[in-house]
């Protein structure tokens, strides 16, 4: 099954309408009972997650019809969906509010994206910025772009390659293991300076478009990490797991280290995951 730009741009524009219609009329005005907890404090979902997934879907499948939609709140309801995404002909991932503690705490900066997945393999992405109502789109082996509403298009390509001591990451932590955290967080002075924005789609957008060196992630929900692997690999930069295996969509452990070459892989991973004992 071969993509092309025209469905990368109808991607985008089903994301961009379930945005208008489902997220930013609820932006800073949700109620309190329409924020629940999933799993933690860390991890909730609001009336705008479920209705943008509910509306993103069903155009989805009137878009690609037979396709598989694996969207992150129909899947915590039944985590069965997610078996067929490494043998299905067309599964499309959804994350209908990426970034959604942001959301519920008024802070502009949270997502909506989705990517499309042939037999395993990511070949499709589109990153939506409902504020700045503009897409970022890859197509596999055809490059990265960033489209505004107005059709006016960037080109997108990482940052050039810099020491470690001068890159700037964006890197979280929370959901490393012991003692893995306690050596990741004592090496962050080694690079130039670190962040998290807590929003996966954000993070993926600004490393692409060179605004960052350096992505570092342990927890790999595919929803989070599939759309923005493709864009980050097709605006030319370097991605592996922590072990140095390829990024699989299907992976759901063993990390993911993003740079700008393999070289500047090699060199985060040493900084960040070597123990200062072994040194």
């Amino acid at each position: 099954m071969r993509f092309t730009t025209g469905d990368a741009r109808r991607l985008g524009a089903i994301l961009a309408e379930a945005a208008r219609a489902e997220i930013m009329p609820r932006f800073t005005r949700l109620a309190a009972g329409e924020v629940r907890e999933k799993t933690s404090a860390f991890d909730v979902v609001t009336e705008a997650d479920e209705a943008a997934e509910r509306r993103a879907s069903a155009a989805i499948l009137r878009a690609w019809p037979g396709a598989a939609v694996i969207g992150e709140e129909a899947s915590e309801r039944d985590p069965a969906l997610l078996d067929s995404l490494g043998t299905a002909e067309l599964a499309i991932l959804l994350d209908p509010l990426d970034g959604t503690r942001n959301f519920t705490a008024g802070l502009p900066l949270f997502g909506i994206m989705a990517a499309a997945v042939v037999r395993g393999e990511v070949v499709m992405a589109a990153l939506h910025d409902p504020l700045c109502r503009d897409t970022a789109l890859a197509l596999r082996g055809e490059g990265a772009w960033r489209e505004a509403e107005d059709g006016r298009q960037a080109a997108l390509r990482v940052a050039a390659p810099v020491p470690v001591g001068r890159m700037e990451a964006i890197i979280g932590t929370n959901f490393l293991p012991e003692p893995l955290r306690g050596t990741v967080n004592g090496n962050l002075a080694r690079l130039g300076m670190s962040a998290w924005l807590r929003c996966a789609a954000q993070e993926y957008r600004m490393a692409a478009a060179g605004h960052c060196h350096l992505l570092f992630y342990n927890r790999l929900m595919p929803w989070d990490h599939a759309p923005g692997w493709l864009l980050h690999r097709e605006a030319g930069g370097h991605s592996a797991q922590f072990d140095g295996s390829p990024y699989r969509p299907v992976a759901r452990s063993g990390g993911l280290i993003c740079a700008p070459d393999a070289a500047s892989w090699a060199a985060a991973r040493e900084a960040l995951l070597q123990s200062p004992r072994s040194r």
